[in-house]
């Protein structure tokens, strides 16, 4: 998952968006909850780092989710470098920081 492919529908309220839809699925694959997949598709920033070691599994799509409240929350990836390479390291590393100033603004539930 990434941001390019969620989509806000508008539910004809007020211009209130309740529904969510998930589009492109051009690498989709369809997995029981106890499948594992190796091969390395998605984006850098996205990616969960199972996906990485080859354990990739429907939870590798829960972790996309928590990357992209990262950076709606604080407008930055988590895992960020200069190369591919080097974000996919961090990625791996999976250590995340709350320190960037932009955190002090935040609440801890959101964290």
């Amino acid at each position: 998952l990434n941001p390019q492919n969620i989509l806000l529908a508008d539910s004809g309220k007020q211009k209130s968006y309740e529904n969510i839809k998930i589009i492109d699925f051009g690498c989709s694959l369809n997995c029981d909850a106890k499948d594992k997949f190796s091969e390395m598709i998605g984006t850098p920033y996205y990616i969960a780092p199972e996906i990485l070691r080859g354990k990739g599994c429907q939870k590798s799509d829960i972790w996309s989710v928590g990357v992209i409240a990262y950076i709606c929350l604080s407008g930055t990836p988590p895992f960020n470098g200069e190369s591919e390479r080097e974000i996919l390291k961090k990625v791996k590393n999976g250590e995340i920081s709350f320190q960037s100033p932009v955190w002090e603004s935040i609440s801890t539930l959101a964290k």
